[in-house]
């Protein structure tokens, strides 16, 4: 179980990373390129990137269940949000692309540290 904590949070790093780093390319994938001001790159890079390296550097860091646990419910969560999003905006292929990953990473997460 400890390799697939470590997955989980290398997971979270590196998708982190991109939004950080990224985000216009972030904002491309995720339909929202098109803004002239920089207060959306500064969300991508705090919400769909530092948050997700802080995330995952913490349960790293720590490192007892609890903290992979943690993870796997901050994962589960946007899954639940992607859920809602398909279910009250509209279902697209991209969407449900998301809400697997998310779901793949926070459920497993969940029930291997409770």
């Amino acid at each position: 179980m400890d390799i697939l904590n470590i997955i989980f949070a290398f997971a979270s790093i590196g998708l982190g990373a991109f939004g950080w780093l990224a985000p216009r390319y972030t904002m491309d994938v995720l339909n929202l390129s098109g803004h002239t001001d920089t207060m959306g790159m500064s969300e991508v890079r705090a919400s769909a990137g530092c948050l997700f390296i802080g995330m995952g550097l913490g349960a790293l860091l720590i490192g007892s269940p609890d903290s992979y646990l943690m993870l796997g419910c901050c994962w589960t969560g946007a899954a639940v949000g992607r859920l809602t999003s398909l279910l009250r905006d509209g279902r697209t292929s991209k969407k449900w692309g998301y809400f697997a990953v998310e779901a793949a990473v926070g459920v497993p997460a969940i029930l291997i540290n409770l």
